[in-house]
């Protein structure tokens, strides 16, 4: 009688441990689709590869990134929708292309408003920074952190551009995005609105003379091949943002939402670190490979600050004259307490 009884006990043991074998085996870590714009081997692919790993570690395997660049799951504007719509959970794209979306984005396509990148810093992880950043809630999306894309310069195969009147006729790719479009309208080019994962392609077929982003995203995209002329204007400095879609971020524990936000300024830290470490490298790597370098005078500079005076006025009415003030005086604090 006795062996019988252990001989059940044993059998419900092990039953009892299979299907919690099982069930182990059916938790499966919760997905979540990372898309963005450059290439792998890109300061953007880098840093989203750091974010993946913080998540992972940070989560004990519960939560993975699935890390999808080259802008396989669409531009910018397109994954933005998809975020808002609940289809993709997460990307890192421009702050430009949501402008159509979060109108207050556009302080950030000032022309000439930091003069480097540690007054950028400031202003961008401050309370103007974090005010632009929650507006995106109203729309169906959450802002994490901003990366360096970097201060922004010019290429083209027309000319060799060092002042004002050579951008005359210059056909130019911009971001969807009004306020780039109205700028270099206004500096005399021909402002054409692409996405970005066209833009080797129209340069390479001559459907655009020319483009403007900064050195490390024209070395890793291999503008160098397609393009002669750099001229360094540092015209405005580009960040980029780390969006969650809120349909998904509002369906995550408090602990889920820790664990992304946590990663996420750690990979601001590296991303920035390494974007600036890489920047005077890519200038060398672009002469070496074979592009003319000109640098705009600080006189030209301050030529087309001049003519740029209207579409300042325009982006103050359009983000609002508060921000506006606000945003010119953390610049100015920062610029103070250096």
């Amino acid at each position: 009688m006795k062996l019988k009884q252990l001989t059940i006990a044993a059998a419900v043991a092990l039953a009892t441990l299979g299907a919690g074998i099982a069930q182990a085996q059916d938790i499966k870590p919760r997905l979540i689709r990372f898309g963005y714009g450059l290439n792998e081997i890109s300061n953007q692919g880098r840093a989203t590869k750091v974010f993946a790993d913080e998540v992972e570690k940070a989560s004990g395997g519960k939560m993975k990134i699935r890390a999808i660049g080259a802008a396989a799951l669409g531009s910018d504007v397109q994954m933005q929708q998809a975020l808002i719509g609940g289809a993709q959970e997460m990307m890192v794209g421009s702050t430009a292309t949501l402008v159509g979306i979060t109108k207050e984005m556009a302080i950030w396509d000032t022309p000439f408003l930091f003069n480097n990148a540690q007054e950028a810093d400031a202003v961008l992880d401050g309370p103007v920074g974090q005010k632009v950043m929650d507006k995106l809630q109203e729309k169906g999306l959450v802002g994490l952190v901003y990366w360096e894309n970097g201060f922004r310069n010019l290429t083209n195969n027309k000319r060799a551009v060092t002042k004002l009147e050579d951008m005359d006729g210059i056909k130019l790719r911009v971001m969807q995005n009004n306020v780039f479009i109205d700028s270099f309208k206004t500096l005399g080019a021909n402002a054409v609105p692409l996405p970005f994962s066209e833009l080797f392609t129209a340069l390479e077929t001559r459907t655009v003379d020319g483009q403007e982003n900064p050195y490390n995203t024209i070395l890793s995209s291999k503008f160098y091949e397609v393009q002669k002329y750099l001229t360094v204007t540092n015209h405005v400095y580009s960040p980029w943002i780390v969006l969650v879609s809120k349909k998904y971020w509002d369906g995550l524990s408090k602990d889920e939402q820790k664990v992304l936000m946590d990663a996420a300024k750690k990979s601001r830290d590296f991303e920035r670190q390494d974007t600036r470490a890489e920047a005077d490298k890519a200038l060398a790597d672009l002469k070496g490979k074979g592009m003319q370098i000109n640098q705009l005078s600080p006189s030209e500079a301050n030529r087309m600050r001049e003519k740029l005076g209207a579409v300042n006025a325009s982006i103050a009415a359009n983000v609002g004259e508060d921000l506006w003030k606000d945003t010119q005086a953390a610049v100015a604090k920062a610029r103070a307490s250096k």
